[in-house]
């Protein structure tokens, strides 16, 4: 098919669905409203979009910021490390990144690649990914600690929607820059990232930083879910202007059980 006759069919279809984009708009201004908060208020806010490969994590980030102040926001996408960073202290590149007073930072994946992404496909040593498991609860009590609000999101998505989203951004040129080698060998491996998943979850789910698992098979659910969480964590007198409910469906939302 030439390519300027492709239309994804999918996108047009989530423009054209009039209930997502109300309760997107609404929930949008609700953002603001708590971004102000968070400005006039002096607060820092940081939040890790984790998830599979294709689960929506970008989609999500590009709803949260449509609208933001870009003068108090910040999203970090962190590439392949130069050899001088790859030679610090592994969570070094990422605290220079955290936010100061009123700032929000979104992390659009962050340290929990070495959970999970870099040892199932062999990017770190087993003992770099033994040093991680053992200081990353110490880095994030410390996040706790100085009044930093904390929230880790993971997108999960099955296996057969994981292999249709990778077709689509295999077939449609408008996606072919988001597929790269490492997203095919990802779903090769689909079952062991499955049991470091299952591990990251067992070990790095404090009271203090739990984990959030958002169903991501539907991305429009996920995404409206997901901020009325985030939005359930603060207290802003200003809260409800859209007049939407706003309490996150916990069929959607799941709180991973506190680590022992």
């Amino acid at each position: 098919m030439d390519s300027n006759q492709i239309v994804d069919l999918e996108e047009f279809l989530e423009e054209t669905d009039i209930d997502y984009q109300k309760e997107l708009i609404g929930l949008q201004l609700e953002l603001l409203n708590l971004q102000k908060y968070i400005v006039d208020t002096g607060q820092r806010l940081i939040i890790l979009f984790e998830g599979r490969d294709t689960a929506g994590k970008g989609g999500a980030i590009q709803r949260y910021t449509q609208y933001l102040n870009p003068r108090h926001l910040r999203v970090v996408a962190l590439g392949k490390p130069s050899e001088e960073v790859a030679s610090q202290w592994y969570f070094q590149k990422y605290i220079k990144h955290f936010p100061s007073a009123g700032e929000m930072v979104l992390f659009d994946r962050s340290w929990y690649n070495r959970a999970i992404v870099e040892p199932a496909l062999g990017f770190c040593t087993e003992n770099q990914y033994k040093l991680f498991m053992k200081q990353v609860l110490e880095l994030e009590k410390m996040i706790a600690d100085e009044g930093i609000f904390f929230i880790k999101f993971w997108f999960s998505i099955d296996l057969e929607e994981q292999k249709r989203r990778l077709a689509e951004r295999k077939e449609n040129p408008l996606k072919q820059w988001k597929l790269s080698s490492t997203d095919l060998l990802a779903h090769d491996k689909f079952e062991v990232f499955s049991a470091y998943r299952k591990k990251m979850f067992a070990q790095t789910s404090p009271v203090y930083a739990p984990w959030v698992r958002i169903k991501g098979n539907n991305k429009k659910v996920a995404r409206l879910e997901s901020i009325k969480y985030l939005l359930s964590r603060f207290d802003n007198p200003n809260k409800g202007i859209s007049n939407l409910k706003l309490n996150f469906n916990e069929h959607i939302i799941k709180i991973v059980q506190e680590t022992k």
